[in-house]
């Protein structure tokens, strides 16, 4: 009876074995057969501007690549964390990805006691593109450059409002950082976006905001505001005349960046594919040409180096959200 046991757990044991080796070809061809079904971007934000414009660029050339549908859903809301949330949940199989700036992966640690979501297990696949912000002002500002700006400010303490889409967004810690650095004394306006804010700045119910340079162009090509410093180094070919704030400020440096990130323990093979096609697709000159109208520059990197500038700049700008006392609910 006991060797009778004993072979049918010996048999058990040898067909699950068995079991378990075929399913091996089955999940490395379905890494090798990467991608063989319509892969979804998930944008935390409203539909328009940047980041909708760009994952639906990329996501174009994939298609024609791969010859499989890149699908762009949007899902903004709950600062940026509704739509992150919704990718940490996806299944690690590449097919759902996340468009993701700065806002939910580097400063959201730091300014939040509690997420729904780990930034840190988030696999990077790339940096798509680094759009240096811009301080702009309205025309009405008695100021035309960085110390006129300061001089003002230290004269008229509170006197000039700047606009950022919302508190704790990379525009108001650019704002709050520089404050800290020139010595000055500004009044935050929160807005629920930048569409909003830029509206009132336009009008002259603000004075002063970080916007990046694809939406500040525009209005400074027509005069509708003025440029003050481009908020990382070098200075942009769009803005020859407009210094970088690095020149008064050298440790300054904010930029707007997007980057394209999948779900926590995405095998490295599809991540490694997906970071080579879509680095293929930024160097292509049509693409490059469309987001350099922009202002922007693509980057394209590989997984280790998105990851590595992630936490480069998660460490940074917890910096100064510690140095400003900045903290959310």
């Amino acid at each position: 009876m006991g060797t009778r046991i004993a072979w049918r757990a010996w048999r058990r044991r040898r067909l699950i074995a068995a079991a378990l080796l075929l399913c091996l070809p089955n999940v490395a061809l379905a890494q090798t057969d990467f991608p063989n079904r319509p892969i979804r971007i998930v944008v935390p934000l409203v539909a328009g501007g940047t980041a909708d414009l760009l994952p639906r660029l990329v996501g174009e050339k994939l298609t024609a690549h791969w010859g499989q549908p890149v699908i762009v859903e949007n899902k903004p809301g709950g600062a940026l964390h509704l739509g992150t949330e919704f990718v940490a949940r996806a299944p690690p199989d590449g097919y759902t990805l996340l468009l993701a700036p700065q806002g939910p992966l580097v400063l959201s640690p730091s300014l939040y006691a509690k997420l729904g979501y780990d930034p840190a297990a988030f696999v990077p696949v790339t940096i798509l593109i680094r759009l240096p912000y811009v301080l702009v002002a309205n025309p009405n500002v008695p100021a035309a450059t960085v110390p006129e700006l300061i001089a003002f400010a230290r004269a008229n303490p509170d006197k000039l409002n700047f606009a950022t889409p919302g508190a704790g967004s990379a525009q108001h810690l650019a704002v709050e950082w520089f404050r800290m650095l020139a010595g000055v004394r500004l009044t935050h306006i929160p807005y629920r976006g930048t569409a909003p804010a830029l509206t009132d700045l336009l009008a002259g119910h603000v004075q002063l905001m970080f916007d990046n340079a694809g939406n500040a162009l525009h209005q400074l090509r027509e005069g509708k505001l003025k440029a003050l410093a481009v908020g990382a180094p070098p200075r942009i070919p769009e803005l020859p005349n407009v210094p970088a704030m690095a020149e008064f400020f050298p440790e300054f440096s904010a930029a707007s960046w997007f980057s394209l990130v999948a779900p926590p323990k995405t095998p490295p093979e599809i991540v490694a594919k997906l970071s080579q096609a879509i680095g293929e697709v930024l160097r292509m000159p049509d693409v490059m040409g469309r987001l350099q109208g922009l202002g922007a520059t693509p980057v394209g990197n590989s997984s280790d180096e998105a990851a590595l500038f992630v936490r480069q700049e998660t460490e940074r700008w917890r910096k100064v959200i510690i140095e400003a006392g900045i903290t959310l609910q």
